[in-house]
C-alpha cells in the first residue's frame, strides 16, 4: 500500500529491536535511481568504531518500499547511508526517508530512544548516541590500544569546556556526540590546518562537521579521537547542542547532479573520480565525467546574484586601488582557450596505502582534462593597473592571491600569474560550454601545469600580496608533502615548508587487452610462468609544462622494457605541454601464479625525469603526489 503516517518496526535479528515513528506524505515513493550504487556498498568501517551496530543486522536487512517497485537493500551503513545521500534525493523519496529514519535510533540495553530523521540528517555520524556508549578496542598506531569506557570518566558542563580554549596556557577542549576530548597535542596534525580547528576551541564539533562532511567519509576521525577522550558531556548540555544543530539550514541542500558512472569517495563535499576505463575514451574527458573534488558546498547563485556577479581585484597594498569587473566585462575582453589537464595531488593515495596508511582514499581517476576558455589572467592584471610584474617583484609583492565563493583560497608566484607563457587564465567555459556549476560557474582561475587545487573555483576576488594565501590549502599541512619518517607534524614548521605546486610526472594504464600470441592464430590457455603478448593504452602528463618524450611498459618486473606510441597529445608547443599524452603499447607479459600479468608503465619528460619503480619511497601521511610506477593485473585466460 501507498505509506502515510506510521510506526515502522524494524527486528534487529537475535539481539537488538528498534522502533521509529516516521511520519512521511504518500507522494514520492519513488524508486533510489538517482542514488550511486557506492552509497549503498559503504564498508563496515564507516561506522564509528564505539556506535557500531550488530552487522548481522545490516548483513539481512531487507526494505520493501512503494506500491509498484521493490527494492532489496544489503550490507551497508546508516552513518554512509545517510550521509551518502544529498537532501534533493532524500526530499525527492520517501522511501528513502524511511530507510533513513527507521534505522537512526539510539540503543542503550534495554532502552529506545527515538532520534528524528532531521537530527540524523544533520549530524550523520550521531546515529546511535548512548548516553554511556562503550568505546571498541582499538588497535592503531596514531590511537591508544585500548579504550576505556566513558562510563569511567567525568562529567563536565559545556561551561567547563569553554573554560579551556587554549588560552594562556590551558589545554584544548573540545566536544562530539555527548564526549568531551583534549585535543591540544592534535591541533598541529589537524589535516585542515591548525586555524581551522581552533575555530571550534571550547565548544562542539558539531557545527562544523555539518560543513566539512568528509570526516564522515570513514571511520579514520573518530579512530583518531578515540586516544583525546577525557570524560562526557553533561546531557543537559548535549541536548541543547543538539537542538542548535536540528535549526541549522543544509548547505548541500542544492548540490548538483551527478553522472551515474562517476566514482564517489564523498557525497558532502562531493569529492569523484573519473571511471578509469573511460578516462581515455576521448582526449578532452566529457564535462559530465570531469572529476570533482570539492572541499565546501557548491555555491547555489541566484539568477540576480549571477546577472550581477563581478570579480575583484585587489591591488590597494601595492598601489592603492581595488577595481571590480564584471562577467559581462571579462567576456568582452580577448578570449583565450587553453587544453589542459588538472589532476588532484592525491590521485593515487590508495596506492600509498597499500604500504602503509595515509589520511586519504583516492584511487586513480583524480585527473581529467578539457578546453578552457576565458581571459588571461595577466589581462586582468594589467586592467587593474599591475603594469610592471617585475617592479611589483621588486618590492616584495611574491604572490597573487585568490578567493572562491566557498571560502577556498590558494595563491601562486606572480611570475607564474604575468608571463605571457603561464597561460593562466579566468574561464568562463570548459569545452565549449559555459563553466558547470561543479567545475567553478561563473569563473575559475586555471593554472596549467599545477595541481588541482590551485585552480580555485567560482573565483571572487584576487589579490596582489607579499605572501602567501592564507587557509589550509596553501599553508597548512592539507597540501604540504611531509618525509616518509613523519608522522607527527607536531614538531615540523610547516612556514618553512613548500606547499605542492607544480605537478611532477606521472602516467596511468586504462586497458588491458591480451593480443593473439606471437605466430598464432588464437589465444592459447596460458599458464603461470608462460609469455603472452597484450596491448596496453593509457596517459601520461607531466607538471609545469614539460613534454613528455616517452612512455615505457614492462610485463616482467621491469626485467625488459617496450616503448609506447604516443597517439595524442604529443603536438604541443616546448615547455608548454599542459595537457597529457595519450598512448598504446604491446608487450610481452609473464603470467604469474593467478593466471595474470602485471603489466606496469612509467613515463620520461623533458628534463628525463622519470617516475620511481616504488610507491614507498615517496610515501607520505597526507597522501600527496605519488608517481610510482602505474601497475595493474589482468587476467589472461
Amino acid at each position: 500500500k501507498p505509506l502515510s503516517s506510521r510506526t515502522i518496526t524494524v527486528s534487529l535479528m537475535k539481539r537488538t529491536k528498534i522502533v521509529s515513528r516516521v511520519a512521511t506524505s504518500t507522494s514520492g515513493l519513488a524508486s533510489f535511481s538517482s542514488v550511486s550504487k557506492n552509497s549503498l556498498t559503504r564498508s563496515r568501517d564507516a561506522l564509528p568504531l564505539r556506535h557500531e551496530m550488530p552487522i548481522k543486522f545490516w548483513s539481512r536487512l531487507i526494505v520493501i518500499i512503494g506500491s509498484t517497485s521493490c527494492q532489496k537493500y544489503s550490507s551497508f551503513s546508516s552513518s554512509e547511508y545517510v550521509s551518502s545521500l544529498n537532501r534533493q534525493s532524500v526530499l525527492a523519496a520517501s522511501g528513502a526517508m524511511l530507510v533513513a529514519a527507521g534505522t537512526l535510533f539510539a540503543y542503550n540495553g534495554t532502552e529506545q530512544k527515538n532520534i528524528s530523521f532531521t537530527e540524523a540528517l544533520k549530524i550523520p555520524l550521531r546515529i546511535v548516541r548512548h548516553p554511556s556508549p562503550t568505546p571498541a578496542t582499538v588497535k592503531n598506531e596514531h590511537v591508544c590500544e585500548e579504550a576505556k569506557p566513558i562510563t569511567s570518566l567525568p562529567i563536565y558542563t559545556a561551561e567547563q569546556v569553554r573554560e579551556n580554549d587554549g588560552t594562556n596556557g590551558k589545554p584544548i577542549w573540545m566536544t562530539y556526540g555527548g564526549v568531551v576530548y583534549d585535543v591540544t597535542n592534535f591541533i598541529p596534525n589537524h589535516p585542515g590546518g591548525s586555524e581551522k580547528i581552533m575555530q571550534a576551541a571550547g565548544s562542539a564539533i558539531e557545527p562544523y562537521w555539518h560543513i566539512y562532511r568528509q570526516h564522515f567519509s570513514t571511520s579514520l576521525p573518530i579512530r583518531l579521537m578515540e586516544d583525546m577522550i577525557i570524560g562526557r558531556l553533561d546531557e543537559k548540555d548535549q541536548n541543547e547542542i543538539d537542538s542548535a544543530i536540528c535549526s541549522i539550514s543544509d548547505e548541500y541542500a542544492m548540490e548538483p547532479k551527478h553522472h551515474a558512472a562517476l566514482k564517489i569517495n564523498s557525497v558532502e563535499p562531493m569529492n569523484a573520480e573519473t571511471p578509469t576505463n573511460r578516462l581515455t575514451d576521448d582526449y578532452l574527458t566529457p564535462i559530465d565525467l570531469f572529476f570533482i573534488r570539492n572541499h565546501h558546498p557548491v555555491p547555489n547563485l541566484s539568477d540576480d546574484y549571477i546577472k550581477n556577479y563581478s570579480t575583484k581585484i585587489d591591488l590597494s597594498e601595492y598601489t592603492g586601488k581595488t577595481i571590480k569587473i564584471s562577467l559581462d566585462d571579462i567576456k568582452k575582453m580577448d578570449k583565450v582557450e587553453i587544453v589542459a589537464t588538472f589532476q588532484c595531488s592525491r590521485n593515487r593515495a590508495g596506492d600509498f596505502n597499500k604500504f602503509k596508511q595515509t589520511s586519504s582514499n583516492w584511487n586513480d581517476g583524480a585527473i581529467s582534462t578539457a578546453k578552457w576558455g576565458g581571459v588571461r589572467l595577466r589581462d586582468l592584471l594589467s586592467r587593474a593597473g599591475l603594469d610592471d610584474p617585475i617592479a611589483a617583484e621588486k618590492k616584495g609583492f611574491e604572490h597573487v592571491c585568490f578567493e572562491g565563493l566557498d571560502g577556498m583560497m590558494s595563491s601562486i608566484r606572480i611570475d607564474k600569474a604575468t608571463s605571457q607563457y603561464g597561460d593562466c587564465i579566468l574561464a568562463y567555459e570548459m569545452n565549449g560550454e559555459p563553466l558547470k556549476r561543479d567545475h567553478g560557474f561563473p569563473l575559475r582561475l586555471i593554472v596549467p601545469g599545477y595541481v588541482g587545487v590551485r585552480n580555485v573555483k567560482w573565483v571572487s576576488k584576487i589579490r596582489l600580496a607579499r605572501t602567501e594565501a592564507e587557509g589550509p590549502w596553501q599553508r597548512g599541512l592539507n597540501y604540504k608533502i611531509l618525509p616518509p619518517s613523519v608522522i607527527d607534524a607536531k614538531a615540523v614548521d610547516l612556514d618553512k615548508m613548500s606547499s605542492v605546486n607544480e605537478g611532477s610526472i606521472f602516467s596511468g594504464i586504462t586497458k588491458v587487452e591480451r593480443c593473439n600470441d606471437l605466430g598464432k592464430t588464437d589465444k592459447a590457455f596460458a599458464k603461470e610462468g608462460d609469455s603472452v603478448l597484450v596491448k596496453a593504452s593509457g596517459w601520461a602528463w607531466a607538471g609545469g609544462g614539460r613534454n613528455i618524450v616517452r612512455v615505457d611498459l614492462t610485463g616482467d618486473g621491469g626485467k625488459t622494457w617496450s616503448t609506447a606510441e604516443i597517439i595524442q597529445g604529443d603536438n604541443q608547443k616546448f615547455g608548454r605541454a599542459w595537457a597529457w599524452v595519450l598512448w598504446s603499447c604491446e608487450l610481452p607479459a609473464t603470467v604469474g601464479k593467478d593466471e595474470k600479468v602485471e603489466v606496469c608503465s612509467k613515463a620520461v619528460d623533458i628534463a628525463f625525469n622519470v617516475q620511481p619503480s616504488a610507491s614507498d619511497h615517496n610515501w607520505n601521511v597526507r597522501g600527496l603526489c605519488n608517481n610510482s610506477w602505474f601497475r595493474t593485473k589482468f587476467k589472461v585466460n
